[in-house]
């Protein structure tokens, strides 16, 4: 017994070294990379100004052409050959007739067949501290008793949800399905043949040239990696329009059993979508919302743990639903770390960086606990944050984690307030959230970071182009902005 307890503790401090060394390795790579272009920079000017001193006054705009054409190769080298611009996008709202509130859902559990009284009362719990409001929206299917948990109805809350999203935003932007080369669906549990992105192009009636992608099982991250894979595709296909849509079913993905680490997911999820037309046309910049600045995907399923946190399977009575480790929220930070560490040498400005490396550099080398992890301000890099509202615990931990005010976290919580986990959605309804306020300013710069199983952490930055004029605008905000921010209880 002893024995095994040793090799368990050795085993994670392996573990953990691997990690620190992990992050040193890539502070080194970054520190390497900036003093690479700063060396250069130096060294030409200290050689035409040994060798020419007399003439360095007289020639200084020549001698300051060579550093810039030197950044300006480098720059060229390094970002995409087409520009990528968000024309517009969509949320979409369901009726009135939709609204679940915490006490109609506690019914509907107590009234089916599948809970026993201890899960009813677990699942109170659950919603009391869940940062759910009165008015998120439940299926149709759902909302009845007894559940009609069918493909039919599994089909018709995903086409509901993707179609009034796309009519939305085409008609926003006035551009016919005709025009539209390139469409990407990401829906993590719900997958019909034929694919959610065949049933848009039938719907649609697009052309024959289409390039249709279904990303499946990728989790509430996946509204990033649709956003991502669209940026590839657009460098390659030139004068074109990509369609992304995010959303998630939840008709087909109710869990009808009583394991607690199961049940979870069915308290949070909400019905949700939206739709966003991207262009590499350089005409189109001039009525765009905002340009693409970065996309960057963390990865950390090559660990056990990490891939496991989030995880489809059957219960004891062979129910199907997803578990929920306790390990997620210790998962969701090492991969928010790896990402931000991989994220700040292109938004930071350089003293963050400066600070983050020397502390890095500190912390190994004297090998103590003296000097305290450095945490980049990232309210230097960006206006706006818009962080996936997966959960209240989720947003309590990175509002810590990323040192935000409560005003940064205003749309992330009130998103997950009004709407509930919307999956892979909820980060465009928090842009709209913004929109509907009326922060967006010229230049602002926004950051969209998403989780999900795998374990996944992706982040998407974007530059605004204008100005965002509420008065203008149509979103699920629009009607009731004024009503928001509200006092969400602590239970």
């Amino acid at each position: 017994m002893m024995m095994h307890e040793k090799q368990k503790t050795s085993l994670e401090n392996e573990q953990i070294e691997s990690v620190r060394l992990k992050y040193v390795k890539l502070g080194y790579h970054y520190l390497i990379s900036i003093a690479l272009y700063l060396t250069v920079i130096i060294t030409l000017f200290c050689l035409i100004f040994l060798t020419h001193p007399s003439t360095f006054a007289t020639q200084e705009m020549f001698l300051l052409s060579i550093p810039i054409g030197l950044l300006a190769a480098i720059y060229s080298t390094r970002r995409p050959r087409r520009n990528v611009y968000l024309v517009n996008f969509a949320c979409f709202k369901p009726g009135k007739d939709r609204m679940v509130g915490k006490e109609l859902f506690l019914q509907l559990c107590n009234d089916s067949e599948y809970f026993t009284r201890e899960s009813v009362g677990f699942i109170k719990k659950i919603l009391e501290r869940s940062g759910l409001g009165e008015r998120t929206y439940g299926s149709t299917a759902l909302m009845q008793i007894p559940i009609i948990k069918t493909m039919k109805e599994a089909r018709n809350e995903t086409e509901a949800v993707m179609f009034g999203a796309i009519d939305e935003v085409l008609g926003k932007t006035g551009v016919k399905p005709g025009d539209i080369g390139i469409v990407v669906v990401n829906s993590s549990l719900f997958n019909p043949s034929p694919s959610l992105a065949a049933t848009i192009v039938n719907h649609y009636k697009l052309r024959q040239s289409v390039v249709t992608y279904n990303l499946g099982g990728m989790g509430c991250s996946a509204g990033i990696i649709s956003i991502d894979l669209a940026k590839q595709l657009l460098q390659v296909h030139g004068d074109s329009y990509a369609l992304v849509v995010s959303t998630e079913n939840t008709t087909s993905n109710w869990y009808k059993g009583n394991n607690r680490a199961m049940l979870v997911t069915n308290c949070l999820f909400r019905v949700g979508g939206a739709a966003v037309l991207l262009s590499n046309r350089s005409s189109d910049r001039c009525h765009s919302k905002y340009e693409l600045v970065r996309t960057l995907r963390t990865h950390t399923g090559a660990d056990d743990r990490s891939h496991s946190c989030v995880y489809q399977q059957e219960d004891e009575t062979n129910e199907v639903g997803v578990f929920l480790s306790k390990d997620l929220m210790v998962v969701a930070g090492e991969a928010l770390k790896a990402n931000i560490t991989a994220l700040g040498p292109s938004v930071l400005p350089v003293s963050e960086q400066l600070l983050f490396l020397a502390t890095l550099f500190l912390r190994k080398t004297l090998k103590t606990k003296i000097v305290k992890p450095y945490v980049p301000n990232f309210k230097l890099a960006f206006e706006h944050f818009c962080i996936h509202a997966g959960g209240r615990s989720v947003l309590d931990e990175l509002e810590k984690s990323l040192g935000l005010l409560p005003m940064q976290m205003e749309p992330s919580r009130m998103t997950l307030y009004r709407l509930g986990n919307t999956s892979s959605s909820s980060l465009w309804y928090e842009m709209a959230y913004l929109e509907a306020k009326g922060r967006i300013k010229k230049r602002d710069r926004v950051w969209q970071i998403g989780f999900g199983s795998g374990f996944k952490c992706n982040s998407c930055v974007w530059r605004a182009l204008k100005q965002i004029d509420p008065t203008m605008e149509m979103n699920p905000w629009m009607d009731e902005i004024h009503e928001y921010p509200v006092e969400v209880p602590l239970k």
